[in-house]
């Protein structure tokens, strides 16, 4: 399965109307070969490469900006014939009724999209394949997350590239492409290389000197011919490298993360009728899952409204509901009104009837109404089922409605089906999981009685838009209705039921009442650390120009500032980037701290100018002016292992390594009366994996009560305990989460900064004083591989397909996936519990103390002064007691008004 599949539209559209004969037409005359050999080749990719994300990047006409460059670019290329221009369009018809996004940009080229989304998606860790017949995306390949699927010939003939593919191929690494390329010029964009410099001369260049910098700093070591060649074309070389890197920063109307495609099958049989691809349109539904033939449109669902005449009305038919016994659907639907969630959706009979109330939220101010609703709600009403509820929860907070009865959330139970997919919507779900679809909006199915008419919404610009909204919030209340049965059937053969409802749907209402509840905020404590660390990056800047002898020195700009440290300072060069240039990023700045004090004070201004746009400013917009604390979002369906997530603001980033980053913890502060209360599980990881691995060296240490990374340090080093160095129980300590990652060799060597076969003899060393630990990492794989997925204790299953796949690269980034995602998602699942158990325990016991902020492995209570003792043993209990492993869990507590005075 690949996560992002991107296209490069002209190269596949171009070699498929040379592949297919241009006499085939439909019968009223339309050339169609373009279209045909286009669609077929995405039909087989579909199946092949089964993607999440899609996009198909085409070129717009007129210059772009290597034009500007070069007024002679692609000025050898002649004009595509007409009879392949006109069925372009034809081809985005096909792909707009697929649903795949179709990108162009005026004053780029696709593969500067390709670039740009690609780089996004490697940066969130998803795997993409980029299709396509254009050389220039070598430059983009990156183990393990971005490959290219090279169509050589027609659009079958193609071959899948990793890095040691391109290697292969062309003699140099991907990295490295662009200087390649330089020298050897591309006859295809009419950008001339170096006279009598081929492939292979290009490659020994590169890998010899280092790039083009290299070269023309050595000219003397070349032989005279070829000496002379080098000199008279480095401007013509140099501008090649100008023009063939790829940007990768096109600012696109979407982000990676919007490129869904869900298709429209109505509109995709008529296209595919009037092209009279028959075939193709059988071959499409089989890829699709949807049976051979013409297609089949699924049954649209048709609920038929009820509307209440009223509050009093509302109440009466909310206390009928409250009494049965069957599962009720809630749903709230977007409304263009300034309340976000405005209405609810209630499936009256739930999955066996189309009959649904109409209740918007207006009718919850009346005391009545709002009783009858609770009433719903509490423990002992029918079971509530939901898509995304949350959102829900949250919002009916707001309300004084405290949701009890949840029993089943569709957008969880597809989470927990596919923790690797992306998050489907609730038409999507009923599509793949039942005979039925969501209806359009036009369709015109839908009924409604009662007092719909007298509906008073409020920002709606006409009856019908008030209507059409009505329908469409009661069609997504009947969809989950429909989708109870099979989400449960799918959970249940999946072994996912307990997981779903025993940690998952009891900790909705946990994390809606955080989000709800929030974390105060000392408002003007934050905007005067903000404006301390503005004053700070203004000297600091001042401080690296004057070091620099510069005055206009613009020091965001890497190019500007390699000049500046690698030439005009005279600084060791580290890396190069892909564009040639010696990189001037903090990574690898760090290692030249100590030349030149410009280093020291220009990573300090990156670090604190970051501090003061992300977490000053930033803050500073997520205050809620009302409540004047920060309500942030936590995700519980985003991460692959079950770890919990943050959003706006993104919590779990607050800096904690330096001191001026701890500062802004110091701006949360507890309200009047309360203190915060931080619990944090201590080497909770660790714990996990001498658990799984039942490896006796581990687990002696933590049933004793030592210092485990002191204890391993002793037995990896070969030394007494008393005599471990801060050193070597540093390496212990990396070693030891980072195996929790599926860490290897070359990982480790990374981050101690030491070769990687010195990084490996410390791993050897720590396997023999650990057996049991390597054989776990070993079974896990294999065990893995056996099954197609990961299993934790808690039966949180991972399915890891890419474990078969013939890609070397692949195979090994899931085997560390495999390694990894038993370890993180026991203590996911570990931590979820805790916060399930603690929330309930505080409710039975009528603790005013509330849990406010998870972030990472500690969670955050807001307990009064006078409960300190109570929460402090709950805590204790209910985190400890969270699960029982063979070593015991720990958890490290402490109390302060601030965030900042708790953690220290």
């Amino acid at each position: 399965m690949t996560d992002l599949l991107l296209i490069d539209g002209h190269s596949l559209a171009y070699r498929a109307f040379y592949a297919v004969p241009e006499e085939m037409s439909t019968s009223s005359g339309q050339v169609t070969n373009a279209v045909y050999g286009f669609t077929n080749m995405l039909i087989n990719l579909l199946r092949d490469q089964r993607p999440e994300l899609m996009a198909v990047a085409f070129d717009l006409p007129g210059r772009n900006f290597r034009h500007e460059l070069d007024g002679d670019y692609k000025a050898t290329r002649s004009k595509p014939p007409n009879v392949f221009s006109a069925q372009l369009g034809l081809i985005k018809e096909v792909l707009s009724v697929l649903g795949v996004s179709v990108l162009e940009v005026q004053g780029v080229e696709a593969d500067d999209i390709l670039a740009t989304l690609s780089t996004q998606a490697r940066d969130r860790e998803r795997r993409t394949v980029i299709v396509t017949g254009d050389r220039d995306v070598f430059q983009l390949v990156e183990d393990p997350f971005i490959s290219v699927l090279f169509t050589r010939q027609g659009v079958s003939n193609q071959v899948l590239y990793d890095e040691a593919g391109i290697l292969e191929r062309t003699g140099v690494r991907p990295a490295d492409y662009v200087q390649y390329a330089a020298f050897r010029g591309d006859d295809s964009d009419n950008l001339p290389g170096v006279p009598k410099v081929g492939e292979k001369t290009a490659a020994r260049l590169v890998n010899d000197f280092g790039g083009v910098d290299g070269v023309y700093a050595n000219l003397d070591a070349h032989p005279p011919g070829r000496r002379l060649a080098l000199a008279e074309a480095e401007q013509r070389v140099r501008l090649n490298l100008q023009m063939m890197n790829l940007r990768r920063d096109v600012e696109l109307p979407v982000s990676v993360d919007d490129l869904t495609f869900e298709h429209d099958r109505e509109e995709l049989i008529k296209v595919f009728e009037f092209l009279e691809f028959n075939k193709l349109l059988v071959s499409l539904g089989e890829v699709l899952d949807m049976g051979s033939g013409s297609l089949p449109v699924s049954e649209p669902l048709s609920p038929t409204l009820h509307s209440p005449s009223g509050p009093a009305d509302a109440a009466r038919v909310l206390r009928d509901v409250a009494a049965l016994e069957r599962p009720v659907a809630v749903s709230i639907a977007p409304c263009p009104v300034d309340d976000p969630a405005s209405v609810l959706g209630l499936v009256l009979a739930g999955a066996e009837s189309e009959e649904v109330m109409w209740l918007p939220t207006e009718y919850l101010t009346d005391d009545e109404a709002l009783e009858a609703f609770r009433a719903l709600t509490r423990e002992d009403s029918p079971p509530l089922a939901a898509h995304d509820s949350k959102e829900i929860m949250r919002f009916l907070l707001s309300k004084d409605v405290d949701v009890k009865s949840l029993n089943l959330d569709t957008a969880i139970a597809a989470y927990l089906l596919n923790p690797a997919g992306r998050h489907l919507s609730v038409g999507e779900l009923l599509e793949r999981q039942t005979e039925f679809r969501l209806a359009s909006e036009s369709a015109g199915e839908e009924t409604t009685k009662g007092a719909g008419e007298q509906l008073s919404l409020g920002g709606m610009d006409s009856l019908e838009e008030q209507k059409r909204f009505e329908r469409e919030a009661a069609a997504q209340a009947l969809a989950v209705a429909r989708l109870a049965a099979p989400m449960r059937k799918a959970l249940a053969a999946a072994g996912g039921e307990d997981l779903h409802d025993k940690i998952e749907i009891p900790l909705v209402r946990v994390l809606a009442r955080m989000e709800h509840r929030g974390i105060g905020v000392d408002l003007e404590k934050l905007r005067i650390l903000t404006s301390d660390l503005e004053e700070r990056v203004e000297e600091l800047r001042k401080q690296v120009l004057a070091e620099a002898g510069e005055e206009k020195l613009n020091l965001d700009s890497p190019k500007q500032l390699g000049k500046v440290l690698f030439e005009k300072l005279g600084l060791t060069p580290q890396r190069k980037t892909k564009t040639g240039a010696f990189s001037t990023a903090a990574r690898e700045l760090e290692k030249l701290r100590g030349e030149h004090p410009v280093v020291g004070h220009l990573l300090d201004y990156r670090e604190v100018r970051k501090l003061c746009s992300t977490y000053g400013h930033g803050l500073q917009k997520e205050v809620n002016p009302r409540t004047r604390r920060i309500h942030a979002t936590f995700n519980q369906t985003v991460a692959r292992t079950g770890r919990l997530s943050s959003d706006a603001p993104n919590l779990h980033n607050i800096p904690v390594r330096t001191e001026t980053g701890k500062a802004f913890r110091g701006v949360f502060v507890a309200k009047e009366g309360s203190e915060f209360l931080v619990a944090d599980y201590n080497q909770i990881e660790l714990r996990c994996i001498a658990h799984l691995s039942g490896d006796p060296g581990l687990i002696q240490a933590f049933k004793a009560g030592e210092d485990v990374h002191r204890s391993t340090a002793a037995q990896v080093f070969g030394t007494a305990p008393e005599e471990v160095t801060y050193e070597q129980r540093n390496v212990a300590k990396m070693v030891a989460y980072g195996l929790s990652y599926g860490m290897e060799a070359y990982g480790l060597s990374e981050r101690l900064h030491i070769p990687t076969e010195e990084a490996q003899e410390i791993l050897n060393s720590y396997f023999e004083a650990f057996p049991g630990v390597r054989q776990y990492m070993g079974d896990s794989v294999d065990k893995a591989r056996e099954r197609g997925y990961t299993e934790t204790l808690f039966g949180r299953r991972r399915p890891i397909p890419e474990l078969r796949s013939e890609n070397v690269r692949i195979r090994q980034a899931a085997e560390r996936q495999a390694m990894n995602a038993g370890i993180q998602g026991l203590a996911a699942d570990i931590f979820k519990a805790a916060l399930v158990h603690l929330d309930r325990s505080l409710e039975i016991e009528g603790l005013e103390s509330q849990i406010i902020l998870q972030v990472h492995d500690e969670v955050i209570l807001e307990v009064p002064f006078e409960e300190r003792a109570a929460a402090d043993s709950l805590v204790h209990k209910e985190m400890e007691g969270a699960c029982q492993l063979e070593v015991p869990l720990a958890v490290d507590m402490s109390f302060g008004r601030t965030w900042l005075e708790a953690k220290n």
